[in-house]
């Protein structure tokens, strides 16, 4: 009998970050369930650090890593609420930390039952996530902001319901670098936060809207949430997946097909199609979503 090996515990890698453009690092999530890639700009007068990690422990080792690549003023922003993303804030009370509106307010309002939600799934993240506070940002803005940070300037910018209420993305103009938070993973299977009544504020189909817009940006190096970084081709595969999903759901509920019933004769077709992506437990959900949205 094989023995199944528990996954790795979600704990930012202790490495030196990786140089991906001038003055850009990303310390890499070595594709570890629940940890993020994890960012650091570094301007004249400033640097900006993206995404946290889960909870404090990850938190203060990011911040280790940015203060050894800088003694600059920090400025931190996060992509989207979700724990191993934002749960590490507190760390960095000496830095501005700056998000858009909504995904503050999705902070606020789903941040507790995310928090117990991640507790349960096993003592290794559980772990992490013990002493964590949830930090607002105190700083925050609408559509987008533009942050100079001395020689290079991030754009934040957010474009409504996708991935969650919130997504934020961080293109740096001057290096055609883009953050891409979990808009887009490498080699993963989207992940589809669908889970009504608690929670259902996804949309697959402004996803694929979105990615049409980042793909505009003709960013040269993409950062993605989860998985290694690469060009504009990542953001395309990402769109292509999710428009494969959305027509394999429009045929299937045009015969007249229950959710469950769609997901059951889909779900083996898009786990083979996508035979070399990894987390195919969020296929289900994708499917549910989509039929959400075409059925009404």
């Amino acid at each position: 009998m094989t023995e199944i090996q528990a996954p790795p515990p979600p704990v930012v890698a202790d490495v030196e970050p990786e140089e991906v453009a001038e003055g850009v690092f990303v310390i890499p999530d070595g594709r570890v369930p629940l940890v993020p890639n994890v960012g650091f700009v570094l301007g004249e007068r400033e640097a900006l650090v993206v995404d946290t990690g889960m909870g404090p422990r990850n938190g203060r080792r990011v911040l280790e890593k940015a203060r050894a690549l800088t003694d600059r003023p920090l400025v931190l922003t996060t992509t989207h609420f979700h724990p191993e993303h934002a749960f590490g804030a507190q760390a960095f009370s000496e830095a501005r930390y700056v998000c858009n509106r909504s995904q503050r307010d999705e902070l606020e309002r789903k941040g507790a039952p995310y928090l117990e939600m991640f507790r349960g799934f096993g003592e290794a993240v559980a772990e992490q996530l013990e002493g964590v506070e949830l930090v607002p940002a105190p700083e925050v803005y609408d559509d987008r902001a533009s942050l100079d940070l001395g020689g290079v300037t991030a754009e934040l910018r957010t474009f409504g319901k996708a991935h969650t209420l919130g997504d934020e993305v961080v293109f740096l103009p001057e290096r055609r670098v883009l953050f891409a938070g979990d808009l887009v993973e490498t080699r993963f299977f989207p992940i589809f936060p669908w889970f009504p009544p608690d929670d259902a504020d996804v949309s697959g189909l402004a996803w694929i809207e979105v990615l049409a817009r980042l793909e505009a940006l003709e960013p040269e190096v993409v950062v993605p949430g989860h998985g290694e970084v690469g060009g504009v081709e990542l953001v395309r595969a990402v769109r292509s997946y999710l428009e494969d999903v959305r027509e394999r759901v429009r045929a299937a509920s045009a015969e007249g097909r229950s959710a469950e019933e769609v997901v059951e004769l889909l779900e083996p077709e898009i786990r083979a199609a996508y035979a070399s992506w990894d987390a195919p437990e969020w296929i289900r959900f994708a499917v549910l979503c989509f039929h959400h949205e075409l059925r009404g």
